[in-house]
């Protein structure tokens, strides 16, 4: 589990033991497992197990493929139009951007407008939310289905 972590793969994991204790359930949690069950399996727990995973492999599924087109739309603008946007995405006027980027106030809405046509976005604040969406604050997963590995 942990490789897959490190390569930006998730892997929707039921980590399981025949003996369980508390240090191996908690270093299954860390390493990504989802939930720790005894073996042997109880039908009904298992089954639980496996809904609450696959609707968390849904959320994340759903969660990258929003932030995949996010990126994809982010990466047409220009570096001027990024860093616009950007200082859109922390609440500044077009006056306080031009100040930073030492630019006309008036430049900074053609930047802004630009960005927003590249964006296929309709204002601002959609604009934002696809900067917050893009973020690399959220690492980038490959979602595969729900397994069942015994932990010993």
């Amino acid at each position: 589990m942990g490789l897959l972590n490190r390569e930006g793969r998730w892997l929707a994991v039921i980590a399981t033991s025949s003996n369980p204790t508390i240090a191996k359930a908690v270093d299954a949690i860390k390493q990504g497992a989802m939930d720790y069950l005894p073996l042997p399996l109880d039908e009904g727990d298992l089954s639980l197990a496996i809904e609450k995973v696959a609707a968390e492999a849904e959320l994340r599924r759903s969660r990258h493929l929003r932030q995949t087109a996010a990126r994809s739309r982010l990466a047409r603008l220009s570096g001027r139009e990024r860093e616009v946007v950007e200082r859109m995405t922390l609440g500044l006027t077009n006056k306080e951007i031009g100040r930073e980027l030492d630019i006309s106030p008036r430049t900074v809405e053609i930047h802004r407008t630009n960005a927003l046509t590249k964006l296929n976005a309709r204002h601002s604040a959609e604009a934002i939310r696809l900067c917050f969406e893009g973020s690399d604050d959220s690492p980038q997963i490959s979602v595969s289905p729900v397994r069942v590995i015994r932990y010993s």
